[in-house]
């Protein structure tokens, strides 16, 4: 099985260092002696390999010097199932590595140190999600409590794993740790968080093309979070008739504004319980208002029939660049939007038992 240590999409970040020039001091699990490791960096999916070292009794070493830190790979690959990948910051000074498969760790640097706080608990969580994935889709017949209870525990681990990534990019933000960790991690937070951190964001990254979108995002979330009026927009429905959110919304009724695509396999395993909460409560003054950001009408009528949506839809069909996701900020689906009676949002990204529970206490 193929071992990859670390967090999330990998980007270059930038700022001043000194001069001295890094030395890493690596360790690694499993390794053939004279195989080589490398500094990898990636962009996007691309990698190219900067700089390579041979592995002698489990060690290696690299040397240079680096103006700027960088998020990098470290990248071991013997067509075997023990390929291993560590990300980590290169700058100046003495990296130390330890690549294993229990503890993986760089540390020695300002930057690293801050990092590997972060690393340390999100690998702890991932290992207790991972034990919980592999339970609900092994092919024993767990029983309803037993996969209720799983599915329960996965969800409390996946808000602690939000509330580690927020407090890491908060603690960090104003080193490339943080800015690092916002770029790959804000879609997870809630407005004024992000509004706190970025306004903490040093003038150096004025540049980064992601950081000035995610300035552009808090503003637009800003705009529609909890406590503002909705904001209305105009699409067509399936059947090519132009609607406007404004014809459920603020009308009197509890509205959902569910932003999802045919092609998004999150938002396909999700439906049945945005399907169980509508069944039970459109007679109870709760409406739902799909935002599909499909490409196709095809598709799109498709995955309505496919997945029992019996409740309002309208797409512009424009898939990322759908107007009305860009109006609300959304950039991940599922995102959910909800709407009470008179037009005010008051709540954001409500999904699964937090949905239900949420619409219940309103209006059970």
């Amino acid at each position: 099985m193929k071992k990859l240590f670390y967090v999330g999409t990998l980007a270059a970040l930038s700022a001043c260092t000194g001069n001295s020039g890094y030395t890493i001091n690596g360790e690694i699990s499993d390794a053939t002696d004279g195989d080589s490791i490398f500094l990898v960096e990636m962009s996007g999916r691309q990698t190219a390999k900067l700089q390579g070292a041979v592995i002698k009794d489990g060690k290696f070493t690299f040397k240079g010097e680096q103006s700027t830190p960088a998020l990098l790979y470290l990248m071991y690959q013997n067509n075997s199932e023990n390929d291993q990948a560590l990300d980590f910051f290169l700058e100046n000074g003495t990296i130390n590595v330890k690549m294993d498969n229990e503890n993986p760790s760089a540390t020695g640097t300002p930057n690293n140190d801050a990092y590997q706080k972060v690393r340390d608990n999100i690998n702890s969580l991932q290992n207790e999600m991972s034990d919980i994935y592999d339970k609900l889709s092994s092919e024993d017949d767990l029983g309803d409590d037993v996969r209720t209870a799983l599915e329960k525990q996965s969800e409390e681990l996946e808000d602690r794993f939000i509330d580690v990534v927020v407090k890491g990019t908060k603690d960090n933000a104003t080193n490339e740790v943080g800015v690092y960790m916002l770029k790959s991690f804000y879609y997870y937070m809630e407005t004024p968080e992000l509004a706190e951190i970025v306004s903490q964001i040093p003038e150096r990254f004025n540049s980064d093309e992601t950081i000035n979108h995610i300035k552009e995002q808090v503003s637009k979330l800003s705009a529609t979070t909890v406590g503002q009026k909705f904001t209305d927009f105009e699409m067509n429905d399936p059947e090519g008739k132009p609607v406007k959110l404004s014809d459920y919304a603020g009308k009197g009724k509890l509205v959902l504004v569910d932003f999802w695509a045919s092609w998004c396999g999150p938002c396909r395993q999700e439906m049945p319980n945005v399907v169980k909460v509508y069944d039970q409560y459109k007679k109870k003054g709760f409406e739902i208002v799909g935002v599909s950001l499909d490409q196709t009408a095809d598709a799109w009528k498709r995955g309505i029939s496919e997945l029992n949506i019996t409740w309002p839809q309208m797409s512009d069909l424009k898939y990322w660049q759908c107007e009305a996701a860009a109006i609300y900020g959304v950039s991940a689906i599922p995102h959910t939007v909800l709407i009470d009676k008179d037009g005010t949002i008051i709540g954001r990204n409500l999904r699964g038992e937090k949905l239900y529970e949420k619409i219940a206490e309103l209006l059970d």
